[in-house]
């Protein structure tokens, strides 16, 4: 006589790889909520970055300077409006005057006809991004 059905190990055994499955799924769910959660942090941080270049693309040259040192908590846009949301990050500001031969070297302020400003945007106190340009006098 033939049974009909399933044994008790092999029911056993289904049950644990779902389990398994399952495990795996909430496992790679939450890797795509850090991932997506970097991925705006960052698209952010970049969206500062490029409020200070559209500022500093703005000013003249000589007022450059001014920026030296500069910290923005709440970061600004490019109209030096405060943006609000985005409290829990800054913008850090430096700007260096470099020699027209090699822009690594940083030469005395006032000196050299370019300059090389450097943007950090940090979360909270973690770095996010960071830019460098170079601003020339035209």
């Amino acid at each position: 006589m033939k049974k009909a059905g399933f044994s008790l190990i092999e029911v056993l055994i289904a049950v644990v790889l779902v389990g398994l499955a399952i495990t795996a799924l909430l496992l790679a769910s939450n890797s795509f909520t850090i991932a997506n959660s970097a991925g705006t942090d960052l698209s952010t941080a970049e969206f500062l970055i490029e409020q200070i270049r559209e500022l500093t693309t703005l000013l003249p040259y000589d007022d450059l300077d001014d920026f030296d040192g500069a910290s923005f908590s709440p970061p600004i846009d490019a109209n030096r409006e405060p943006l609000g949301s985005f409290a829990a990050f800054s913008q850090h500001v430096t700007v260096e005057n470099v020699s027209p031969a090699n822009f690594e070297e940083v030469v005395i302020d006032h000196s050299s006809s370019f300059v090389r400003v450097t943007v950090t945007v940090f979360l909270n106190t973690k770095e996010i991004s960071s830019a460098i340009w170079i601003r020339a006098r035209y």
